[in-house]
């Protein structure tokens, strides 16, 4: 009856990759019965089983056989008679080496034998101290399908567990070991990242990496976040490449899925012929556009510009990190890079009466850009609406007094109109500016018994007309940066994202504030424009894909804010279709709720217990390999846990340009 329920089974389970055990099975009963034991999978019997861990016994012969049993590696347990049961095996994970019942006097043995210095053992004794123990974490169970006996079907736990001595335990063949490994991966849009690997030793089978091919789904990277962890140069940078490649060439069809890519070390928009890298851009010119702040001969780009009027607060900002960064310290200077300006969108919550003092804050500041020679659109910037009450745009609102007082001891002439265009603006400013220095405890220069200007104001204007020093001049070498049009870049790489292009920002050369302006701006755009489509219902299976490098900047862990776009995308990314890949080199230092919402790790070697811990706190996937994580360091091996794997699967990455160069071809 028994022999008929398994020739059933094994009718109904065909086709499905499960089938592969009853195979595997079989071979290990011939090759047992003809007593080749360096032909067999066996490696030993379950001495103690719980539904968590299980502890199994071994002997040297048995392990040389397979090669090894290292910390983490893999084993399947099975049931000696499997009756009724429809085919399914245990999934067993080495942790460590276990005392046995009898290491005490296995000890003693050694003992005695060293001490007496024997050369050789006794057959009836090297049989008895070859045996051993390890330890095992249960992940679960492989089985076919009930419902659908063609499909296979994984679970985190095990339906029963019965007497220690009613299981064997196996290292699984590459059949069984392709079915542990990607056995549970989504299989439309599969990508090949790398080889499984379960040690870093060299000195066997190729350093322990395998034949067997470790695939991801392009679906469990869409809409998802994915981290990044590890020190530098071990392989963050390359793994982004293979997954930005995947993704490549898995919508090269149907461009379904946008990715933008703030490449702040320039390694994914241009080659590095001296470390042989290859870069996104030359792979996949086709498909990538290049945004750069400084064009590089080798790589076709379009110029990465700001517009320093249109983000008043950032742009002032940025403006005071070049001025720090070429040693700029007069202290007039100095007080400039201190002065924080409004954002236009703080000013649009204020009534008309509260908008004068910061409007004019703002106004000062465009009048010291035009006087350094920045070019304006002054259309786009009337249309900023940056006015107090009914005055003209450009108006910095001086009461009568002070004109009047100001252009009769300045200029010795009538008071002109308010201004109404940036020049009108400088001349009316430089003024202003003078008669304050001629003369500044004039009483027009007090408003309700205060001095008409604060400590900002003062600033702005000892820069915009200094008593010594080459005041907004000093600006000029950063004219490049500039440009009256940079708004219109950002439309046109949300078309490209539109379209399923590849964009990415070279900002090798910037500094930390440039690349925190251009992320903030690029970022907001891309969430209001998917957010547009998910009100109006025409998000459709187009996705938008974005990479952040030093992450711990974007996401510090302490941080409180709910609102801002980045903490937006953690939470709600998902819903508007934009997925994120981030990397840094510690989980420590990114916030607890982007990792709590994290789908998808790679995690290289890490130096730090506290790191490891705080990895394992926030995904218990990771508990149990905590060792060879900290132990492990060759460029690439990584330790990796998408949607499709319910269990961390070693991999050693493949290299991004050979696997770049075989897909050319």
């Amino acid at each position: 009856m028994s022999d008929l329920f398994q020739m059933v089974n094994a009718t109904a389970t065909q086709g499905n990759p499960i089938d592969a055990l009853r195979t595997f099975l079989e071979h290990e009963a011939s090759v047992e019965a003809a007593r080749q034991i360096d032909k067999m999978r066996f490696v030993g019997y379950v001495l103690d089983l719980g539904y968590d861990t299980a502890k199994i016994i071994t002997s040297d012969p048995y392990k040389l056989a397979v090669g090894g049993i290292p910390r983490g590696s893999f084993l399947i347990m099975t049931p000696v008679s499997a009756e009724n049961t429809p085919p399914h095996f245990t999934l067993l994970r080495v942790t460590g080496v276990s005392p046995t019942p009898l290491s005490s006097q296995v000890q003693q043995t050694y003992f005695e034998l060293h001490k007496k210095s024997m050369p050789e053992l006794d057959r009836w004794t090297q049989s008895e101290l070859q045996w051993g123990a390890l330890d095992c974490d249960v992940l679960g169970m492989f089985y076919a399908d009930p419902t659908n006996m063609q499909l296979l079907a994984f679970s985190g736990d095990v339906n029963n567990v019965v007497s220690a001595h009613r299981y064997k335990v196996f290292a699984p063949d590459e059949a069984l070991l392709k079915i542990i490994v990607n056995g549970t991966v989504k299989p439309e849009q599969q990508f090949e990242i790398g080889k499984l690997r379960t040690m870093e030793c060299g000195l066997i089978s190729n350093g322990g990496i395998s034949d067997i091919p470790v695939n991801i789904s392009i679906r469990d990277f869409r809409g998802c976040r994915t981290a990044m962890f590890g020190k530098t140069r071990l392989g963050k940078s390359n793994v982004i490449k293979l997954i930005a490649q995947g993704i490549l060439d898995a919508t090269k069809q149907d461009n379904s899925i946008g990715q933008l890519i703030f490449d702040i070390n320039g390694e994914y928009a241009n080659d590095n012929p001296q470390d042989g890298n290859k870069s996104i851009r030359s792979a996949y010119q086709d498909q990538c556009h290049v945004y750069a702040l400084t064009e590089r001969k080798a790589t076709p780009s379009k110029p990465l510009r700001l517009n320093f009027y249109e983000q008043p607060d950032s742009g002032i900002e940025i403006l005071a990190s070049m001025l720090e960064a070429d040693n700029q310290t007069s202290n007039y200077i100095r007080s400039f890079t201190n002065v924080k300006l409004p954002s236009v969108e703080s000013i649009d919550s204020l009534g008309m009466d509260e908008r004068t003092r910061p409007i004019r804050k703002i106004q000062m500041y465009w009048a010291i850009l035009k006087k350094a020679g920045f070019s304006a659109d002054e259309a786009k910037l009337k249309a900023l609406n940056l006015r107090a009450r009914h005055t003209k745009h450009f108006d910095p609102h001086f009461n009568t007094a002070l004109r009047s007082a100001a252009y009769s001891a300045v200029r010795n002439g009538q008071t002109p109109n308010e201004p109404d265009s940036l020049d009108d603006l400088v001349a009316e400013l430089e003024v202003i500016a003078q008669f304050r220095k001629d003369d500044p405890n004039n009483q027009a220069l007090m408003s309700c018994n205060k001095p008409m200007f604060d400590a900002d104001d003062a600033a702005l204007l000892n820069f915009f007309s200094p008593v010594s020093g080459s005041g907004p001049v000093v600006l000029r070498s950063y004219l490049n940066y500039h440009s009256p049009k940079a708004g219109n870049f950002v439309a046109e790489i949300l078309q490209f994202l539109d379209v399923g292009k590849t964009v990415i920002l070279d900002l090798g050369n910037a500094s930390d504030t440039i690349r925190r302006y251009f992320s903030d701006m690029l970022s907001k755009a891309v969430f209001s424009r998917q957010e547009e489509k998910f009100v109006s219902s025409s998000l459709n299976d187009n996705f938008i894909q974005l990479y952040f490098e030093e992450a711990h900047n974007l996401f510090p862990p302490d941080s409180k804010d709910l609102t801002g776009v980045y903490a937006r995308f953690a939470k709600e990314g998902a819903k508007f279709h934009i997925g994120m890949v981030y990397s840094t080199q510690s989980p420590s230092t990114i916030n607890k709720e982007l990792l709590a919402q994290t789908e998808n790790f790679f995690v290289g070697h890490l130096s730090s217990q506290d790191e490891t811990r705080s990895l394992s706190r926030v995904q218990v996937a990771f508990a149990g390999i905590e060792e060879d994580i900290l132990r492990a360091k060759t460029p690439g091996y990584m330790r990796m846990l998408t949607m499709s794997h319910r269990f961390v699967i070693p991999v050693q990455a493949h290299r991004f340009e050979a696997v770049a160069a075989k897909g050319d071809q």
